[in-house]
């Protein structure tokens, strides 16, 4: 049996799972084994996705499950992502159906719902009738994502979509076959299929020292980027040791600077940092006249734009999401 789920596209025996582990052939048919089971469920404030053009200064209830269809050596979430394949086979969480996870954001009055934490192409039928339902009550529905939904999934839900944040860890196939156990091109499909869709974008690379942070890479994915729509922000993340990384040293601010210069001058109108705070790499400034837009220092922010998101010097638009939320 082949799950369409994303762009492995596994073939799965009687009895077995796919690469994500948590999706198994019983009987003939394929079984969501995480459906409902959230191993996270918080509140964030919706620039830690990171979204810094969709709606800043909101909140977003964000979800994950248990699993994932990468293989990271450098996972921020490994606790989660990989708990199935450390735990064999285990699958934990407490159960949620859709209602109560619509229900719970409209009565806290927060506009948007996140499947974050790992990834949610494997427990896409949950995040597809969680996103409908929070559609029809004018919730926003955002995926924090890998980048390696199947072309049919994309296709089911972009109608429910609204935002996504995509990880482009790299832009070299050894990169995701050898650290990652997946493929650059599905990637990079998949953000010019949310283009095409309409779904407001974001990206984010995580730069480690020593094997995607030298100059032609970082130009190749600023260049790709700006090939798609020079209006997507490109979010340049500081590395820290983890999961099978420990031996890493964190990402230099140097080397920050530098993917963040390549990134303007490849003609990419919105370039940040994170994972350390710089305040000037923080902070969105207007395109054609250069005015503070919006303000950050960490996740406190403070908005200087006109309303629908025009500069209040020179009213260019700015790129995003940015009108008022009517209902809240």
């Amino acid at each position: 049996m082949q799950c369409l789920a994303c762009s492995h596209y596994c073939m799965i025996t009687e009895g077995k799972r796919g690469i994500c582990q948590t999706r198994e052939n019983k009987g003939g048919k394929l079984y969501v084994l995480t459906y409902g089971n959230i191993s996270a469920l918080h509140v964030d404030p919706i620039e830690k996705k990171p979204l810094y053009h969709f709606y800043p200064g909101t909140e977003v209830l964000s979800l994950g499950t248990v699993g994932c269809n990468f293989r990271c050596s450098f996972c921020q979430n490994w606790d989660i992502s990989q708990y199935p394949q450390q735990h064999h086979g285990e699958i934990i969480g407490q159960n949620y159906t859709p209602e109560e996870i619509v229900d719970y954001a409209l009565a806290h009055h927060i506009p948007s719902i996140a499947y974050t934490y790992n990834e949610p192409a494997i427990f896409f039928e949950f995040t597809y009738n969680v996103a409908r339902l929070a559609h029809k009550k004018g919730l926003n529905n955002v995926y924090v994502s890998n980048g390696y939904e199947s072309q049919e999934a994309l296709e089911m839900i972009h109608p429910y979509l609204d935002a996504i944040n995509i990880d482009l860890k790299s832009f070299r196939e050894k990169f995701y076959v050898e650290l990652c156990g997946g493929h650059l091109q599905p990637v990079l499909d998949t953000i010019k299929r949310c283009k095409k869709y309409g779904i407001w974008q974001e990206i984010t690379t995580l730069i480690i020292p020593g094997y995607n942070d030298h100059e032609e890479e970082l130009r190749d994915i600023a260049e790709f980027i700006v090939s798609v729509d020079p209006m997507i922000p490109w979010h340049i993340s500081r590395f820290f040791p983890q999961y099978k990384m420990m031996d890493i040293s964190p990402t230099p601010l140097a080397t920050l600077e530098k993917a963040y210069e390549i990134g303007k001058k490849a003609g990419l109108h919105y370039v940040y940092v994170g994972n350390i705070e710089t305040g000037k790499y923080e902070s969105t400034y207007c395109k054609q006249c250069g005015a503070m837009l919006i303000e950050r220092k960490g996740y406190e922010v403070e908005m200087m734009y006109e309303k629908g998101g025009k500069c209040p010097k020179c009213h260019k638009q700015i790129g995003g999401i940015f009108s008022r939320l009517s209902m809240f």
